[in-house]
């Protein structure tokens, strides 16, 4: 039950539903990407994916000091089926463009 009420919980904000969509549709994704696509400051975005993942949503896979988000896998079917229901919302999804990836290589050359 605890479980059930996290999840849904979880689902009733509109900026979460979005983030949630826009890892769907990009796959694993820098937070400093999800920032600057969503206009956000680093602890508003934190706080949403720290409450998407608490509901069993995400999975943060580190590297050096980035943090790069995707959906969990595998993922359970009631999980899925609200995935897939989002997917029929209409709503605005920024676009990805990336501004971390290209600081990470940045920072790997001059090492």
């Amino acid at each position: 039950m605890k479980n059930f009420l996290q999840t849904v919980s979880a689902l009733n904000d509109e900026t979460r539903l979005t983030i949630l969509r826009f890892i769907d549709l990009n796959g694993s994704v820098c937070v400093c990407d999800i920032e600057a696509a969503f206009c956000m400051i680093q602890s508003r975005i934190s706080r949403h994916l720290k409450i998407l993942k608490e509901a069993g949503f995400l999975r943060v896979k580190r590297q050096g000091r980035w943090a790069f988000y995707s959906i969990r896998s595998p993922l359970d079917k009631f999980r899925q089926d609200i995935l897939k229901e989002i997917s029929y919302l209409e709503m605005h999804v920024p676009q990805l463009e990336k501004h971390c990836r290209n600081n990470i290589k940045e920072t790997h050359l001059k090492d």
